[in-house]
C-alpha cells in the first residue's frame, strides 16, 4: 500500500478516535481557559504522545506489549482512575487567580506528563486503534515505512484535534476566566467522576 495513502488513512484514524473528549479533554479545556493557549496545546500533546505509542504497539505488531496490555489492563485502568482522582481533587482545591496577559508560567514537563500519564493508562485506546486498523484494512501486511506513517498519521490527526478544541475555548478564554472558581469545581468534579467510573469498571 501506497505510504501516502497510508499517511492520510493514519490522519483519519486519529480524527477519528483521537477526538479529545473524556477526562484528558476537560483537561486541556481547564488549562486553556486558565493558563492560556500553549498550556491546552501541551495538554493534548501530552495524549497525542501515548495515542502514537500505543498506535506503534499495533502497528509493529508488538505482541509482547499488547498481550502485557490485555493482562493486566484492569489494573492498570486502576493506575489511571488514581490520576484521574488525584487531578480532579487538586483541581477543586486550586485558587482563582487573575489572568494575565501574558500566559502563566507553568512547568511544561508537568503539562505533558500529566496528561501522556492518563492516556498511556487507558489501554481502551490501544484496542481502539487494533480495530481502526483492522477496519482500514491495515493489518500485519504492513512494512516499516508504512507502520512508520502509519504512527505519524495518528499523531498528527489526534494533535489536529487538540489544536481545534484549543482554539475555540481560548476564544471564550476572557468571559470564562471570570467563572474561573466555578471551571475549576465543575473541571475537578468531573474528573473524580472519571475516575471513580475507571474503578467501578475495573473492579466489576
Amino acid at each position: 500500500m501506497d505510504s501516502i495513502l497510508i499517511l492520510f488513512r493514519g490522519i483519519l484514524i486519529g480524527l477519528i478516535f483521537g477526538t479529545p473528549v473524556g477526562a484528558i479533554g476537560m483537561l486541556a479545556i481547564q488549562r486553556t481557559l486558565q493558563d492560556g493557549m500553549k498550556a491546552g496545546l501541551l495538554t493534548g500533546l501530552g495524549s497525542s504522545t501515548a495515542d502514537s505509542i500505543y498506535a506503534a504497539v499495533g502497528a509493529f505488531g508488538i505482541t509482547i506489549v499488547s498481550d502485557f496490555l490485555e493482562k493486566y489492563q484492569n489494573y492498570i485502568n486502576i493506575i489511571g482512575g488514581c490520576i484521574l482522582l488525584f487531578f480532579g481533587i487538586r483541581m477543586m482545591q486550586k485558587k482563582v487567580k487573575e489572568m494575565k496577559e501574558e500566559e502563566q508560567d507553568i512547568s511544561k514537563a508537568k503539562l505533558f506528563l500529566s496528561s501522556f500519564l492518563i492516556g498511556i493508562t487507558n489501554p481502551v485506546a490501544f484496542f481502539g486503534f487494533l480495530f481502526a486498523f483492522s477496519y482500514f484494512h491495515l493489518g500485519d501486511n504492513l512494512e516499516f515505512i508504512g507502520a512508520i506513517m502509519l504512527v505519524i498519521g495518528v499523531f498528527i490527526g489526534t494533535f489536529f484535534w487538540w489544536l481545534i478544541l484549543c482554539d475555540v475555548v481560548y476564544r471564550f478564554r476572557e468571559k470564562a476566566v471570570r467563572h474561573e472558581g466555578v471551571v475549576n469545581r465543575i473541571s475537578g468534579g468531573l474528573l473524580i467522576a472519571f475516575g471513580i467510573v475507571i474503578f467501578i469498571k475495573s473492579l466489576f
